[in-house]
């Protein structure tokens, strides 16, 4: 039997593009994937519980990761840390589970550089008019700032060559469709089996 090692698979776009929705309908309909908790400095909310919801930290114990390099990314946002815990996306791939991880572009990027291994997906919206339609639509952003997320996009969307695969987010559906298509996909490459298979006829010889 070959024992294949799980996959990271890191989904990354633009803010406003609908990452956060295209991943609670994949997680709707696939179970078998692990999603990647973040780890935070911030106060724990009600309800919210350490190793589901995040794993919370002191700024000291994050800061000592950072210097360890234990982190695959993370970055600072209204004074609390937020990053991805390398142990344990490599301990759920080395049980065999594909781990997904939802993120922004510059984290995406961190990930690049310490995970190149890892399946980066863009998620891509259908035009620059509908990306600023959602941001509007969301209700929380002010002029000022709806201009600036749609600037920052620009340049985003210019970083797509980094990425393995890119995915229109015109229709959620259709969006999750095609990136199951991908995990499938990825599953069936030769040069990630290959070494499974070599060993698997060595121990029958």
């Amino acid at each position: 039997m070959i024992e294949e090692k799980g996959i990271l698979f890191i989904l990354s776009g633009p803010s406003g593009v609908g990452k956060g929705t295209v991943r609670k309908e994949l997680f709707e309909q696939k179970t078998d994937l692990k999603y990647s908790i973040s780890m935070t400095t911030r106060e724990k909310r009600p309800g919210e519980i350490d190793g589901i919801d995040y794993f919370y930290k002191t700024n000291e114990e994050f800061e000592k990761l950072i210097q360890e390099d234990k982190l695959l990314e993370y970055a600072k946002f209204v004074n609390n840390y937020y990053g991805t815990p390398k142990e344990y996306v490599e301990e759920t791939l080395a049980k065999g589970h594909d781990v997904f991880l939802e993120i922004e572009v510059q984290g995406a990027m961190q990930v690049k550089k310490n995970f190149p291994e890892g399946v980066f997906i863009f998620l891509f919206p259908p035009s620059l008019e509908e990306l600023k339609n959602r941001i509007v639509n969301r209700g929380t952003e002010t002029e000022e700032l709806i201009l600036n997320r749609l600037k920052e996009a620009r340049n985003e969307i210019e970083m797509m060559d980094a990425y393995d695969y890119v995915v229109v987010n015109d229709d959620v559906e259709k969006a999750v469709s095609k990136i199951q298509s991908i995990i499938q996909s990825e599953h069936c490459k030769r040069e990630r089996i290959a070494a499974q298979y070599k060993k698997l006829l060595e121990d029958e010889m």
